[in-house]
């Protein structure tokens, strides 16, 4: 079982007397059906009513679940005959991206992603999904393979942000982010990036200059999370809950504001809940967003992805 939020208590509370009623069903040889019945239907009602109504901090303690599907997860379910490919061929290789070529539906395709861990030891090894500057250059590098050979490139964002430290500064990470910012806007091959959890800052966005955008639903993506913009708003990270609502990180308000083209729906619950049913959902959309560059040339794929950015935000004289 997944570890429960706090806003999940009252479907915690009543799964647990189902559970009771149940166990003293098959130990007591008495019929309880009809009242286990009951309190069934009632679960359901109440999962419908509470996952639909999330707010803003609801949704980013979904994001950052941590039995939440990683970018390997989705490898796994939606890529044939996937590669992983290391090395930014100038100083190492960063874990916490992973790339490769694969196979969508029979058709080649380059996969970028953050990854992040689920367990200590395997976080520690993928530095908790924050790249260091060779993740970044190693993305750049798969990218313009994927363009030499004419290949789709898919990114996975999931990450709080690139990692500030020290001996990442040193090597040039705004550089490396930067980098990849103006050389992903010229890519004459399709980009389509999915943001399926935390999509923090420069860190998620060195992924997401790409023709189309999507998001799942209960995914989140801003430039600062909302602890750190309330440090700096209101000296107080504990008012996290008033910045995520404040800051419009979550998949509606950025469909909205038309930051992004679509939200996948998420299984009741969250992706946690079933990984590879939420996977069906993503494909559908990969599918459907593949198909549209089918007839495009270079030019137009550039264009469109110009368009795009040009379409966002708001402007008065």
């Amino acid at each position: 079982m997944s570890k429960s939020l706090a806003f999940e208590e009252p479907i915690v509370k009543l799964r647990e007397k189902i559970n009771e009623l149940e166990e003293f069903t098959s130990a007591n040889d008495v019929d309880l059906s009809d009242e286990i019945g009951k309190l069934k239907t009632r679960l359901s009602n109440l999962e419908t009513e509470i996952y639909s109504n999330m707010e803003p901090w609801d949704r980013v303690q979904v994001a950052r679940h941590p039995a939440r599907p990683t970018t390997k997860d989705y490898i796994a379910e939606l890529f044939e005959d996937f590669m992983e490919l290391h090395g930014d061929r100038t100083f190492g290789d960063d874990a916490a991206i992973v790339g490769g070529i694969g196979f969508f539906e029979t058709k080649p395709v380059t996969v970028i992603g953050h990854q992040r861990g689920k367990d200590t030891k395997e976080n520690v090894k993928r530095n908790f999904g924050m790249p260091h500057p060779e993740g970044y250059r190693k993305a750049l590098r798969l990218m313009k393979q994927a363009e030499k050979f004419g290949r789709p490139i898919i990114c996975f964002i999931d990450t709080k942000g690139a990692y500030p430290g020290k001996a990442a500064e040193e090597r040039g990470q705004s550089e490396a982010i930067a980098r990849n910012l103006v050389e992903m806007a010229g890519l004459k091959v399709p980009v389509v990036s999915i943001v399926i959890g935390e999509g923090g800052s420069g860190g998620a966005l060195a992924l997401g200059v790409a023709n189309h955008i999507h998001m799942l639903e209960h995914s989140t993506y801003s430039v600062i999370s909302p602890e750190g913009a309330a440090s700096i708003l209101w000296k107080d990270s504990s008012l996290s809950k008033q910045a995520a609502e404040a800051m419009k990180i979550t998949a509606p308000h950025l469909k909205e504001m038309k930051i992004i083209d679509e939200i996948i729906p998420e299984v009741l619950g969250g992706a946690h809940r079933d990984p590879k049913a939420q996977a069906l959902q993503i494909r559908e959309v990969l599918r459907a967003s593949l198909d549209t560059f089918r007839e495009m040339d270079e030019g137009g794929i550039i264009d469109d992805r110009y368009k795009k950015f040009r379409k966002i935000g708001v402007f008065s004289e």
